[in-house]
């Protein structure tokens, strides 16, 4: 058996390559050189891709005489039949496996058991090969390059995946709805929305999951773990997604976006759309007990709660002052305990909040946030962008506001 995989090994595994067995082993994610012509699977051994071939061909294959599988080794269709006759079968689930190795891997799900970690980040698995893979995040090694285009990956599936977008090959098909996919995981996954299932369950709480990674997130609730540290002001988060989301909204002045109508500029698309509504007097949100119309669904909430008494408030437990939002109450609550997280990087000064200092840091940049959608002019506030509006493009402004 492996001791890498069942976490036997007496090393302790480390992100930092100290050892030879890591990066030998066949879990390891090496490139996979040798190609298979007829279905694009790559492998990383000449024999494997010889066997493989075996299933494309119309030579001898082994059968299970139970199910429909097929097998190009006699060892292979043994190993199969384990699953049938239960003999590496899991306590737990009732799950049967084909080797020991995957029924010791499987069980790990169980016990929560991850003793391979990260030496950077102190983040734990339960496989060496996934703490390969992961140990790439903080070097930034993506070892898997195109032959197509000047596109690299972290990891061969993904590779394999992009190929196919050159390809415009997907070979797996949703037999309910018809929809393709590039790789047999996501159909698996896609599949679960048809059926309903989810088998990935919170042993804290009642909740489920279609797939393990939303699992993993979801715990963090339970834990508090924050592994993603922001390196310009130390604010932690719980997601990836939200890290990224905070370094573009906070720390960074880059906006590619402009209003059409009065041309300010903004981070994201959305941000332009909510802000548009200002403009074309948009009210997407509509209550259900009457007639009001609002523009942004925190204003539907707010009404929701004070003229219908429809879901909670949330009280402040230094003054009892009531709110409608958790994010304006934390704001508030650090008002009370005098904390101003957000630090200018140009000066000492810092704020409550992450809008005041954006508001500050234009001091230092000298940015103009606002720009004329007609030429290149820019302006630091919004009335000057007006006032050239008016003096500049008189005549089309005038036509435009009449549309």
């Amino acid at each position: 058996m492996c001791a890498y995989c069942t976490g036997e090994s007496s090393v302790e595994v480390k992100t930092k390559a100290d050892s030879n067995d890591i990066t030998e082993h066949p879990h390891d994610d090496k490139p996979r050189l040798y190609l298979c012509t007829v279905c694009d699977k790559r492998f990383k051994r000449k024999d494997n891709l010889k066997t493989h071939k075996l299933l494309h061909s119309e030579g001898e294959l082994y059968s299970c005489t139970q199910c429909e599988k097929r097998f190009s080794t006699l060892d292979c269709l043994r190993k199969h039949v384990n699953v049938h006759s239960s003999k590496y079968k899991c306590n737990e689930c009732g799950k049967s496996f084909a080797t020991n190795q995957s029924l010791t891997l499987h069980r790990r799900s169980h016990s929560g058991e991850k003793p391979f970690e990260c030496s950077v980040c102190s983040r734990r698995f339960t496989r060496a090969g996934n703490l390969v893979r992961h140990s790439r995040i903080h070097s930034g090694e993506k070892p898997y390059k195109c032959h197509l285009c000047d596109k690299a990956f972290s990891v061969s599936c993904n590779l394999n995946s992009h190929i196919r977008v050159h390809m415009r090959e997907k070979p797996f098909e949703c037999t309910v709805c018809s929809k393709r996919f590039t790789q047999s995981g996501y159909i698996v996954v896609h599949s679960r929305i048809h059926s309903g299932e989810k088998p990935y369950k919170c042993h804290m709480c009642d909740k489920s999951f279609r797939v393990s990674g939303q699992l993993n997130t979801h715990m963090r609730v339970h834990t508090g773990d924050k592994p993603y540290k922001c390196s310009l002001c130390n604010k932690s988060f719980s997601r990836s997604a939200h890290l990224q989301s905070h370094k573009s909204h906070v720390h960074s002045n880059i906006r590619p976006y402009h209003c059409p109508y009065c041309g300010k500029l903004f981070k994201t698309e959305v941000e332009v759309k909510r802000h548009v509504r200002i403009h074309t007097g948009a009210k997407p949100y509509s209550c259900r007990h009457c007639s009001e119309h609002f523009q942004y669904h925190v204003k539907l909430k707010s009404h929701l709660l004070k003229s219908h008494n429809e879901g909670t408030w949330l009280t402040c437990h230094i003054c009892e002052k009531k709110f409608c939002h958790s994010h304006v109450l934390q704001k508030h609550i650090l008002r009370h305990e005098g904390v101003k997280p957000y630090v200018c990087s140009e000066c000492p000064k810092r704020f409550y909040e992450a809008s005041a200092l954006k508001l500050h840091q234009l001091v230092h940049s000298g940015f103009k946030q606002f720009s004329c959608f007609m030429c290149d002019e820019s302006f630091k506030h919004k009335t000057s962008v007006i006032k050239h509006f008016k003096r500049c493009h008189d005549t089309r402004i005038a036509a435009f506001s009449n549309v």
